[in-house]
């Protein structure tokens, strides 16, 4: 389901993600320019956004929910490369097709820019082109230091790890006060524990077992399935091998 923006900036200046997403940093020119363009879409958690075989329709700006990367072997297999959330970019401008499959893990919204006149409106201003390949190095920080935790660590560390990641960008997205502390976190896993121990090159048994012995240690609480309670985020870190400095 898809919404045009209003023809006003009132959506844009009151986007919950817009100072974090390509938006931010952007003259009042550009974000009128951007606006112009802008459509909400709703997709629904297990539907597929992009296709790693079709030329996409319209790039995005996740403002809610949780996206998931995976890339296909030649013998059909599929592989979790990655995860998204709000204010992140989805897609790759000038590029013929996409590198990855896309796919709802949660429930999402998006705010959508067709292709060709997302593209346009990058080789007219380049403050867009430039905050864009801003997000691209930092993804390429956040994947080799992905690649130095399914290298290096152990499974305890990876899980607390994949835990202290979902951790910090839930926290990014409420932004308000925490009541129950700086360091509090609560949050649902946006993927199976199937789908975490593919993301994390283990077995879903030795994925339940990590998550089991960081609760009985008090590290993690968990309610139900999918919801995870940090009470202290710097001893989750610390579980994990990172440095909080």
């Amino acid at each position: 389901m898809e919404h045009a923006m209003p023809g006003s900036t009132t959506a844009c200046d009151a986007c919950a993600i817009r100072h974090r997403a390509v938006c931010g940093s952007l003259t009042r020119d550009e974000i009128l320019q951007l606006n112009q363009i802008a459509r909400h879409k709703h997709v629904s958690a297990g539907q597929t956004i992009l296709t790693d075989h079709e030329r996409p329709e319209y790039f995005a700006n996740i403002i809610a929910g949780v996206v998931k990367l995976t890339k296909t072997l030649a013998d059909g297999r599929q592989q979790i490369v990655g995860l998204q959330f709000p204010s992140d970019f989805i897609g790759r401008p000038f590029g013929s097709r996409s590198p990855y499959y896309a796919e709802a893990a949660t429930d999402v919204t998006l705010c959508t820019f067709g292709k060709e006149r997302f593209e346009r409106l990058l080789m007219q201003h380049p403050g867009i082109e430039h905050r864009l390949f801003e997000h691209t190095l930092d993804e390429l920080d956040a994947a080799q230091e992905w690649m130095l935790l399914l290298g290096r660590k152990s499974a305890s560390e990876k899980v607390a790890s994949f835990l202290l990641m979902i951790a910090r960008r839930s926290r990014q997205v409420t932004c308000e006060a925490n009541k129950d502390g700086l360091h509090f976190a609560k949050f649902d896993l946006p993927l199976t524990r199937a789908d975490i121990g593919d993301y994390l090159g283990l077995t879903i048994e030795t994925v339940s077992r990590q998550m089991t012995r960081l609760k009985s240690q008090g590290i993690i609480k968990l309610e139900g399935m999918r919801t995870v309670i940090v009470p202290e985020l710097d001893h989750l870190a610390e579980a994990a091998e990172i440095d909080q400095s």
